[in-house]
């Protein structure tokens, strides 16, 4: 396959790497933090893991030289690669929040949920997500310490709301906060700030209360998932909040409409297509199809509705 490779160094021995979902790029991005025990955060899918390997080659983290891989939930674009990369670097810890843990040693489960939502798109975009030797899984749960070397240290902080597996990672020397999705999606092209709700974990108030942690914390910066890093921590995590509470409003109108979730999606679109550069009139197609892919509407919109049905 192809490995090419797009490294971006972001400081602090921080390098930004393109995992490529699916061949796509500038859509999902795992980091490497190179400190005195290299730390690999967020390794993408199944089948990210060859590029994410020339990556860190390139980088000079060789087989013997990951001491990390941590991710911030299970969802497949950030975990799905996880076996693989454990198969590469046979040193390496995995750490997950303690809700995650046992699918990522036996990932039976979560493969067949997943296959029963994408069907046989799932291994165009994901692969095949591999099990994960159990003694070599360190679960967390609501706090965590991963040992970077040197005295460094990144904090995990679990942060529910869009997945009840997720964690945020803070970096105690440079004052990043790795925001997995809890923060939504970030578009670097367009600035925009898009919600993640997918079902079926998505819940608004606890989503809220996580993004609120995120605040306490006072990072320095946030970086993305999808996609890259972001200095304006306040703006945006206020703007996560709101771009939340606006969707979670439309699709409540629509559900008290009893309309079918086809015809949901279209009303909260009208709603909200606005609200984003990537989706107003005269915007790049190519571009909006590509975050379509990752972070579609009607993902969004059945999550909420089935936090809304759930709440009822």
């Amino acid at each position: 396959m192809d490995t090419r490779t797009t490294i971006r160094p972001l400081g602090g021995d921080v390098y930004e790497i393109d995992t490529r979902m699916a061949g796509y790029t500038g859509v999902t991005a795992g980091y490497l933090i190179l400190s005195d025990r290299p730390c690999l955060v967020e390794p993408g899918t199944a089948g990210s893991a060859p590029v994410v390997q020339a990556a860190l080659t390139e980088l000079g983290v060789g087989a013997a030289d990951l001491a990390t891989v941590v991710v911030t939930h299970i969802h497949l674009d950030h975990a799905g690669g996880v076996g693989d990369i454990a198969g590469m670097y046979p040193g390496a810890e995995v750490v997950v929040h303690e809700k995650g843990a046992r699918h990522l040693a036996a990932p039976e489960r979560l493969m067949r949920s997943a296959r029963m939502v994408y069907g046989d798109r799932l291994d165009t975009l994901f692969g095949e997500l591999k099990p994960t030797d159990a003694a070599r899984i360190r679960a967390v749960d609501d706090t965590g310490v991963i040992d970077l070397g040197g005295g460094r240290r990144l904090e995990s902080y679990h942060s529910p709301g869009h997945a009840k597996h997720h964690v945020g990672l803070m970096d105690s020397a440079t004052g990043d906060l790795y925001v997995g999705d809890a923060a939504g999606i970030y578009i670097p092209e367009t600035a925009d700030v898009r919600p993640a709700t997918p079902p079926p974990d998505f819940d608004l108030d606890t989503a809220l209360g996580s993004l609120r942690r995120f605040g306490s914390l006072q990072p320095q910066r946030l970086l993305f998932a999808h996609y890259g890093p972001v200095d304006e921590v306040t703006d945006t995590l206020d703007r996560s909040a709101e771009e939340l509470r606006v969707w979670v409003d439309a699709v409540r109108d629509a559900r008290d409409q009893d309309l079918e979730l086809d015809h949901a999606v279209a009303m909260v679109r009208d709603r909200t297509d606005e609200r984003y550069a990537i989706t107003r009139e005269g915007a790049d197609p190519e571009l909006a199809a590509k975050y379509e892919v990752l972070n579609g509407a009607e993902s969004n919109v059945a999550g909420i509705m089935h936090a809304l049905n759930r709440h009822a």
